[in-house]
């Protein structure tokens, strides 16, 4: 490669690689002097010399002057070459990367809940273990204690003697829980056996005086309202006769029973979350509402489409209506009270919200008032159009009248059937909150000097004013780290710093504070997530993840 040419020699010419080193030697006007050596550093302090260029490089030159020898006798009489400008490789440190396999688990942290169950411990067991005090993730606590799984696992090993009887232990008490299961309803019937030493010692459950008010009181005035019209009404359609007295009763009995519904999807909601339901189970009074506007469809809408039909295809003269008129007068009457009563529960609670009476409605918060709402304003027009039928019916003597009023109430309920439909799935489905809600939302984490940007934001209704957060964050590093050296001895901080002086003392000092940088950095995000759900009370689950 460094043969003579017959040309003058203008820049890099000859490519040569020594070791993990490639470099490009000038030609013999431009003399070299290669110094450079690398050295890998280990987490140990340990280095290794991967070979030094000095000597190489010599004897590399002198080949190379000796092969050009020809051409400086050719080229005497151009001009000198520059002077000797040696070359310098500059040398790296590097950290020799640790490599922690597929599967690392000796730094991890564990509670002392997991530690009894998983390893088969007793409490006795961890009192002698290390205890480490570190940030708590939930609200109603700051720090909690937590044990190193490698001294957890070692505690295991010298208690049960080998990983053979730990895993037996496991398997028996696996066997154990799994017959447990199976004999639960014995161990219910056990329970109901005490249930007066539970009844003095638990605390009084909370589901009987959700019927006292609010969404409860609305739904048990109108199960008694629509209860007692159901069974007048049925009376009034035995000594009548009358298509549209039918679709009456039919309709009371669909709003009796859906009522019911509500009234235990309301019972169902209070139940406190569990570990198979983490978010609770609120809901229920969507679904019982769904079940609900299913229910109005098939047994109110359908049965009076059919009566009506009936009517239509085979007539019959009615009997003295009378009486109907005076069961239709008494239920709107109460039909109008219940319907008054769900409009004043709607507006208080919309008033609070700070939404409009139609927004509250549509938009589905309270789907067991809305459900009642409906119901009762379906009633009052229906009675409005049976009566008016049925005075035609009178009036003219032509029963067409009366079944052509049954299709009209069955027409009405099946409107109110479809829009309570409509708007349960919706609520179900996870829909988002209010774009203005949303706009807050984001604006008050963007103001926030620890947040550089915010990405990816989902803020969903979870229903019953029940909100849930989700965002990507971008934090500023350099404001997490001085929030962290705030907090800090910069003084002796400065003379940890000047301490370092070897690379386990420099990987030591990084180790440390990284590691209290990312505890700050934890108890960032923890504090947003505590100003957002301060500042607004229906957000009650705030994710926010690190980008």
């Amino acid at each position: 490669q460094a043969a003579p040419r017959p040309r003058a020699c203008h820049g890099w010419q000859v490519p040569m690689k020594s070791g993990s080193l490639s470099y490009v030697l000038p030609c013999n006007r431009l003399p070299v002097q290669l110094m450079s050596q690398v050295r890998v550093y280990t987490s140990n302090g340990q280095k290794k010399d991967l070979g030094s260029e000095d000597t190489n490089g010599s004897a590399r030159g002198e080949t190379l002057q000796k092969a050009e020898t020809g051409q400086d006798t050719t080229n005497a009489g151009q001009k000198q070459s520059s002077p000797k400008q040696p070359i310098q490789v500059k040398v790296k440190a590097v950290l020799k990367k640790r490599e922690y396999g597929p599967k690392y688990t000796q730094n991890n942290f564990i509670t002392g809940v997991r530690a009894i169950n998983e390893f088969c411990l007793k409490s006795s067991d961890l009192d002698q273990l290390r205890k480490i005090k570190r940030r708590s993730p939930h609200d109603d606590t700051e720090t909690f204690t937590v044990y190193l799984r490698s001294d957890v696992e070692a505690k295991s090993l010298e208690v049960w003697g080998s990983p053979e009887a730990l895993a037996r232990e496991r398997k028996r008490r696996k066997e154990a829980e799994i017959k447990y299961r199976e004999n639960l309803f014995r161990n219910q019937r056990l329970l109901w056996e005490y249930k007066e030493f539970f009844g003095n010692t638990k605390p009084r459950s909370s589901t009987a005086a959700m019927f006292f008010k609010g969404p409860g009181k609305v739904v048990m005035v109108a199960i008694c309202i629509n209860g007692l019209n159901f069974f007048f009404k049925l009376l009034a359609w035995v000594y009548t006769g009358s298509a549209s007295m039918f679709s009456e009763a039919i309709h009371s009995l669909a709003d009796t029973c859906n009522q019911a519904l509500l009234a235990l999807g309301i019972s169902q909601s209070a139940r406190t979350p569990d570990p198979s339901h983490p978010y609770g189970f609120t809901n229920m009074r969507y679904i019982a509402s769904l079940i609900s506007g299913v229910g109005i469809f098939m047994m109110g809408a359908g049965l009076s489409w059919y009566h009506g039909i009936i009517g239509l295809l085979h007539p019959h003269p009615v009997e003295s209506l009378l009486w109907a008129y005076c069961i239709l007068a008494g239920s709107l009457v109460s039909e109008g009270a219940t319907l008054l009563v769900a409009i004043n529960e709607i507006r208080r609670s919309a008033r609070a919200k700070g939404l409009s009476f139609y927004q509250y409605v549509v938009q589905s918060r309270d789907p067991s008032t809305n459900v009642v709402l409906l119901e009762d304003a379906a009633a009052v027009l229906s009675v409005a159009v049976a009566a008016t039928c049925m005075g035609l019916t009178s009036v003219t003597g032509n029963p067409y009248y009366d079944s052509v009023g049954s299709l009209g109430v069955g027409t009405l309920l099946g409107t109110v059937s479809a829009f309570l439909i409509y708007t349960n799935t919706e609520a179900l489905l996870g829909r988002s909150i209010e774009p203005e809600q949303l706009q807050r939302l984001t604006e008050l984490l963007e103001s926030d000097p620890v947040v550089r940007a915010i990405h990816d934001v989902k803020a969903t209704d979870m229903g019953m004013s029940k909100v849930r957060f989700k965002a990507e964050v971008d934090f500023d590093g350099r404001v997490v780290t001085r929030s962290y050296l705030e907090k800090q001895d910069i003084e002796q901080l400065l003379q940890e710093i000047q301490q370092v002086k070897t690379l386990e003392e420099l990987e030591a000092f990084m180790l440390k504070h990284g590691e209290n940088i990312i505890d700050t950095l934890g108890a960032e995000v923890d504090r947003l997530e505590k100003d957002l759900k301060q500042r607004n009370p229906d957000v009650r689950h705030v994710d926010l993840e690190i980008l």
